[in-house]
């Protein structure tokens, strides 16, 4: 799978999550980007990003993300 197919899938989760169709995340984007992101929905964020691409995160790597480009690093590093 590809970064780009990545990002695909992740915009999908991210407007499911935050019920927002106009949501478009890059490498940069962080919780501050997104209005709604607070501690609650990100766990239910991390839960449906796990889902979508059958991986799980330990709570460590949950706690590093600095920004979505971490997390799709991890993500491409488990598929």
């Amino acid at each position: 799978m590809s970064r780009e197919e990545v990002y695909e899938q992740l915009n999908q989760v991210f407007r499911q999550v935050f019920d927002d169709e106009d949501i478009v995340v890059s490498d940069s984007t962080t919780a501050d980007d997104i209005e709604d992101w607070d501690s609650l929905e990100h766990i239910n964020l991390v839960v449906a990003v796990e889902k979508q691409f059958n991986i799980k995160f330990n709570m460590g790597e949950v706690n590093s993300f600095q920004n979505v480009g971490e997390m799709v690093d991890l993500i491409l590093q488990r598929i």
